[in-house]
């Protein structure tokens, strides 16, 4: 089976991907990270009533420009229709009276014996903040497939719904292959290491609202990978792994899972992640990662995250990249590279001068990563394309 490109690799995983059909109802307060089921539709114009954007005085645009005030208006007040040839006093968020058809900002008048004197009159409609020019009644103000961040959450607040459809959590089994790894509470013998990929995983797919099942680690044998994956197909919509899908002699992932089902992708043609596998385990969808800490965390952003995105009915599955200048030099292999890297305060992407899959720390230190195509040279200057971490996180 030859490495695919990322481009192929993504276009494999994104075809086959089973969007969850189940839906719920839950409180608009614990929407945050799901995807919306339905269009949402809004049962109110937002604003509901005209209202002043700022504090001033409301007028009629053709009146005089020095004016009794008639009357207070504050936010959540009901007002009288504005007399002939007055101001009304008025404050952000208040309503605009009938007969009003403008607003003067404070700043631009004086008050003089119980008059407001406008040192220039407005235009018709100046600082009223329309009713339902934010949403109007009747309008889809948000879409099937909607990821709900904190603004769609205030979004929501804002039309009056306390319960929004989602579609139900993606549930994700995970196991780590390795008879070196240990748990962080447990003492390091010589030739073990601890388990860090559990927990990187664990935050990403909660970053995706996933629904875990930890199955914790299996030991470097055919049998134990074999029944583990049985064990993680019977409890969840994917089954992930982590380890030991390279081409060693105790690298048992592969052939367990072509025992039990099939695998239509091994290997990437990327760097760092060559070793990516990607299958079906009797209907129930196979990913596994490899074991390097940066490598395991590379590949499921650019490609188990798409994935997952997409199994959710996620409207937008991949992350946005840019493009920024360098402020390095780099000379590109034969495969895709991923290099982890920062942003200097001229907006130029710089590059941590450790690389390795195994150099945690500089992912800890890095913003995102830069993308180098294959056989690409980078200069200084040259534009190369950037992706944040708030892109392969959200």
């Amino acid at each position: 089976m030859n490495p695919l490109s990322k481009s192929e690799a993504l276009e494999l995983l994104l075809s086959r991907a089973i969007p969850v059909s189940g839906k719920e109802e839950i409180e608009t307060e614990k929407a945050l990270g799901r995807i919306l089921a339905e269009d949402l539709v809004s049962m109110i114009d937002v604003p509901a009533f005209d209202n002043s954007a700022m504090d001033g005085y409301a007028i009629a645009v053709h009146g005089h420009q020095r004016m009794i005030v008639s009357q207070r208006i504050a936010a959540g007040e009901e007002p009288v229709p504005l007399e002939a040839g007055t101001a009304a006093r008025i404050f952000t968020g208040a309503k605009i009276p009938r007969g009003a058809d403008a607003v003067v900002m404070q700043e631009d008048c004086a008050l003089e014996e119980g008059r407001v004197k406008i040192g220039k009159m407005p235009g018709m409609g100046a600082n009223i903040r329309k009713r339902g020019e934010d949403v109007s009644k009747g309008s889809v103000f948000l879409g099937k497939g909607s990821k709900i961040r904190p603004q769609e959450l205030a979004l929501i607040a804002s039309v009056g719904l306390p319960l929004v459809p989602v579609y139900r959590k993606l549930k994700v089994a995970l196991f780590f292959t390795g008879n070196e790894l240990v748990m962080p509470d447990k003492p390091l013998e010589s030739g073990k290491i601890y388990n860090s990929n559990r927990y990187a995983l664990i935050g990403l797919l909660e970053s995706l609202n996933c629904q875990i099942v930890d199955l914790g680690i299996v030991p470097d044998d055919f049998d134990a990978t074999l029944s583990m994956l049985d064990k993680a197909r019977s409890q969840a919509d994917l089954v992930m792994s982590c380890g030991g899908v390279s081409v060693g002699e105790e690298d048992h992932v592969k052939a367990a899972v072509e025992k039990m089902g099939s695998l239509s992708l091994w290997k990437v043609s990327v760097k760092p992640g060559k070793p990516f596998a990607f299958g079906d385990l009797s209907g129930i969808p196979f990913i596994g990662l490899p074991g390097n800490p940066v490598s395991a965390f590379l590949v499921f952003c650019f490609f188990a995250r798409p994935f997952i995105l997409r199994s959710q009915n996620a409207a937008q599955c991949l992350p946005k990249g840019f493009l920024l200048k360098a402020d390095f030099v780099w000379k590109g292999g034969s495969r895709l590279e991923w290099l982890r890297a920062g942003i200097s305060q001229d907006s130029k992407v710089f590059v941590h001068p450790e690389q390795g899959s195994a150099i945690l720390s500089s992912l800890s230190w890095a913003q995102g990563i830069v993308e180098i195509p294959p056989f690409e040279t980078v200069a200084q200057g040259d534009e190369v394309r950037f992706f944040p971490f708030q892109e392969l996180f959200s």
